[in-house]
């Protein structure tokens, strides 16, 4: 009887533990070195999802490898209990193609939710005679191969879109990858390069300085930051959308109710207006934030990008 009661007691615990998940604090892994948008958005929304859980998100940086090697330990190490989730980015999508992967992120992750996309932001040197995207266009087919788009590096949201906007105006553009971001602002200023793909966030004091001028962006509305510049779409590329997104995944075999708790928290840290306003002035948008609609967002982005290694307009990183 006694044995019958103690083994009662311990299965009772162990349910009562499954039902009040989570009972413990929560490691959200950040692939990404400190101070870039994905730390920077991490901070707050961590903050916001802790409230509706009841425990505490801790933020732990494991940058390196272009933001395989915290999704990698998520994927292949970290216990699939809900208790360590990954806040991952475009590049998890693009390195399925771009990199030799020990791990598949379609198989070994699990989507919890998107946060938001920053679209990109098209500028040229304040000097640049252009004052359109259709400038730009037309000027690329009288002179093919000889613009030039500078980007953070291979494989990166700037290098990216200048391959999508290539193939989408069926024009020749000339990559020019430099060592982050901050080294090629002073080439496109002097107009040693003719455009860049940037981060609203990032071009935003440029453009405010007079020293680039935008001519349109990547997302699917214009951006609240800079409500006078067009859209691809609008500029004459219906359905030219591109963006640096953020969101949260976990191991693949973490329990559905952990899996389901995590999402609701995601949408209800989302909707803060405390996120809605820091998202505002960083530039970004919404993206599918319910798990089955992020998952097939992700999906998409992975084809997308395989497309053009298999075309060989981007080739795969060494």
């Amino acid at each position: 009887m006694r044995l019958l009661l103690i083994v009662f007691l311990l299965l009772a615990s162990a349910a009562a533990q499954a039902q009040r998940f989570p009972s413990r604090p929560i490691t959200m892994i950040v692939p990404y070195a400190p101070g870039g948008s994905a730390d920077v958005v991490a901070r707050p929304f961590t903050t916001e999802m802790a409230k509706v859980l009841g425990e505490n998100v801790v933020v732990e940086l494991r940058p390196g490898a272009g933001g395989n090697i915290g999704a990698e330990y998520v994927a292949k190490s970290a216990r699939a209990d809900g208790y360590t989730i990954l806040l991952a980015s475009l590049s998890l999508a693009t390195n399925v193609s771009l990199m030799k992967l020990p791990f598949d992120p379609r198989r070994d992750l699990a989507p919890i939710g998107g946060i938001c996309t920053f679209p990109n932001v098209l500028v040229v040197s304040t000097d640049d005679p252009a004052r359109s995207l259709k400038d730009i266009i037309e000027r690329a087919r009288e002179e093919p191969g000889k613009l030039t788009y500078g980007s953070s590096g291979p494989g990166t949201s700037s290098h990216l879109a200048g391959e999508l906007l290539a193939a989408a105006a069926n024009i020749q553009l000339v990559h020019v990858p430099y060592k982050g971001s901050g080294a090629v602002h002073p080439d496109l200023i002097a107009r040693r390069l003719t455009m860049l793909f940037d981060l609203m966030g990032s071009a935003s004091g440029h453009i405010k300085g007079g020293q680039v001028k935008p001519l349109a962006s990547t997302g699917a509305r214009r951006a609240a930051a800079l409500a006078e510049v067009p859209t691809f779409a609008e500029s004459g590329f219906p359905g030219f959308e591109f963006g640096a997104w953020l969101g949260l995944f976990a191991p693949a075999e973490t329990p559905k109710d952990a899996l389901g708790r995590l999402e609701e928290a995601t949408l209800k840290a989302i909707a803060t207006p405390e996120m809605k306003t820091r998202l505002a002035q960083m530039g970004g948008e919404p993206i599918p934030a319910r798990a089955a609609d992020f998952g097939k967002f992700f999906n998409q982005d992975v084809e997308r990008y395989a497309r053009l290694v298999r075309e060989g307009k981007v080739k795969p990183i060494q």
